[in-house]
Order: structure tokens, then sequence, then C-alpha cells
């Protein structure tokens, strides 16, 4: 798998970005975009676009094909590269770390900000092994099904919300930092993966501590959907804190007191298999009464029930073509007011074709979260 590399993105020309955000918008109405639509969306001359595009190609931040017709899109590194670009002239980091975490759905890496201090980039990477799929079953008219890097970019914008609602009902979670594209910025957190913990100073202590968590989240009408040993962070005080927020839920979902005693149900066998320590009566969501409506809230500050259809529905999608494939490999790297500020208004107010109510600009979204 092709990684970040820092210094080819240092010594990346404005060009190469445009050519890259050319494809982007152009990937809201195209599978694979013609060549001859990146050099007009781009406004650069067809020869200056070969020659920028031979060195993305070979680094991998396009993919490029022939069939059905000469066109290109958009890999996951090329997606990368626009969302710190973005991040990066927003001060809000100013060097790339290491990775530190990879998933099924994302990957992990630190970044330095403007004052020298760490943080974490989280990259969501929705259907990355269904690329191969993609390219070999499909047509290319099935766009909300197809693009992965849209449907990213709902799930980091979900998870932003969230994790900023969170953060300001007092809810231990990293401090939300900013977002862009498919990438969310956050605060690091000093401890260790609950999973790698081998001993616990007060085990019976920390395990009250993470049917809490889950207590606490339905108290303001959320469930977490994927509270395990996976997604809790031990500090070096035996606290614990919440990360990975894309799944959660509404106590008022049909399925919301399942999924709670699924969130607890995870936490006390881990604790049982690897230390010995249970709790007799575990809680119900019935048995939990409600003091917020954080729920409802998130509705109005930027993530709405027809973002979470969107993003359900291909969460599903993706499951149905994967149950039988688990042996595909990762295939999503393979592969002043001037002309720049025109492409990245154009990009901003051209919404994607098939949902034109749903996809709004970044910075309006942020906007709302900060009112609410």
């Amino acid at each position: 798998m092709v990684k970040l590399d820092p210094l080819f993105f240092r010594y990346m020309s404005k060009s190469d970005f445009r050519v890259l955000t050319a494809i982007e918008m152009g990937m809201r109405n195209h599978e694979l975009v013609p060549l001859e639509l990146i050099v007009q969306l781009s406004k650069m001359t067809s020869s200056l676009v070969s020659r920028c595009m031979k060195d993305l190609h070979k680094n991998s931040l396009v993919w490029h094909t022939i069939t059905p017709y000469n066109g290109y899109r958009l890999t996951y590194l090329g997606y990368d590269y626009l969302a710190l670009r973005a991040l990066s002239q927003r001060d809000i980091i100013t060097a790339i770390g290491q990775k530190i975490g990879v998933g099924k759905e994302a990957d992990i890496y630190t970044a330095t900000n403007q004052k020298g201090e760490e943080v974490v980039l989280k990259f969501h990477r929705l259907g990355r092994t269904s690329f191969r799929q993609v390219k070999s079953k499909r047509d290319y008219t099935d766009k909300m099904t197809t693009n992965w890097l849209y449907l990213s970019k709902i799930s980091a914008q979900k998870e932003y919300c969230f994790m900023k609602a969170l953060y300001t009902k007092g809810m231990s979670v990293p401090v939300p930092i900013d977002y862009n594209r498919h990438c969310v910025v956050m605060s690091k957190i000093n401890g260790t993966l609950l999973s790698r913990v081998n001993h616990l100073e007060e085990p019976m202590k920390v395990l009250e501590t993470g049917i809490q968590l889950a207590i606490d989240l339905a108290e303001v009408g959320l469930v977490h959907c994927d509270l395990n040993e996976f997604n809790l962070i031990l500090k070096d005080d035996e606290t614990l804190v919440m990360i990975d927020f894309p799944q959660m839920i509404s106590t008022t979902n049909p399925e919301a007191s399942d999924l709670f005693a699924r969130d607890v149900g995870c936490i006390k066998n881990f604790f049982w298999k690897k230390f010995g320590f249970s709790i007799e009566e575990a809680p119900r969501l019935d048995q939990i009464e409600k003091t917020g409506t954080l729920d409802l809230e998130l509705k109005a500050s930027g993530f709405d029930k027809k973002l979470e259809k969107v993003l359900q529905k291909a969460r599903k999608k993706f499951v149905e073509e994967n149950v039988n494939e688990k042996d595909l490999e990762d295939d999503d790297q393979d592969g002043e007011k001037d002309d720049d500020d025109d492409l990245e208004e154009k990009e901003s107010e051209q919404d994607e074709s098939d949902d034109d109510d749903v996809e709004q600009d970044d910075d309006e979204k942020r906007e709302k979260l900060e009112t609410n």
C-alpha cells in the first residue's frame, strides 16, 4: 500500500493541486473523469495537465484507465493530499508524522500544529476493499454507491459533529479541532488502547467507568454502537476516553436497545475474559432516565437524517458486496483572486447531482457547529 510522502506533498505545485481539484469536481458526476473535462475544469492547457497527470499517476494520487474511455479518478492518497493542503492553508497543521493506527474504515496519523503540539489526523476510508469490485463489476452511472470518497467525507463530517457535541457536554472524548473532506483533526490522547492493556491497578473501577460511559451517552439520547476495548483509550490515571463516533445513533432508533446492550456486553465480556472481573447486572436502555436531547441538537448542527440515510445505505451495500470476498487486497491507492480561487469557488458551489439537498460547503457546516 502506498503511504503518505510528506516530501512529495511539500514540493507539489499549484498546478498539481488544480488538477486534483478538477478531478474531484468531475467525480461528482463521473465515476471516471474524462481528460477533456479535467482540462476544462482546471482552466489549464492540455499539455500542462498531461505533464501534471504523469507525476500524479506515478505517485499514485490518481488512477487511470482507458476502459470504457480514457478517464481518471482520485485515489484515497490523492484525496488525502487535498485535505492536507486545505488544513495546512488554514494553519491547522504544519507537518505530518507517522501512521499510528489502521482499521477497516480509517487510517490514523500524527501531525504537528503551529504551536509544535502533536495532534491526530483520522482519514476515513469507507469501502476501500471495494475499489477492485467497483472497477470490475459496476457500470459508471451508479455514482452514489461507488463514490467512496464522498461517502468517507460524510462519515468524517458525522464524526466531527458528534465529537464536538460530546466534548461541549463535557464527555470524555478527544478535543475536536477541525475537519476537511474525509480527514478529522483531534487532540492526541496520551494513553494505551484498552485492548492492549494487560494490567490494571483497579480493574473493577475501570470496568464501571466503561459502563458509565455508555450510560452517560444514553442519558443525552445517544448510543455509541461500537463501544468496546478497541474504541476506548486508557490514560495513565486509569480513566477512559471514547473514540470513533461515525456509527452513533439516537436512543429513539428502533435498534437502540439491542445496540446499547451489545455495547455494555462487549465491555463486560472483555473485562471478564482478560481480568476476571464483571458486574452482576448490566443496565438496560429502558432503565436509563434521559436528561438531554443531544441526538436532536445534532440534527441542527450539520448532520441530519438525509446524510445519515446516505451513509447507512453505503455501509449496507459495502457489507453485502464483501460478505463472501474476505481475501480482497486493498486497492485504494493504486494507482489573491486568481484562477485557483475561481476553481475552489466552483468546487464549493457544485453539488452532488443526486443529492443537491444533502451536500453543503464544509465552511457552512462548521459555522452551524459553532453557533449550536
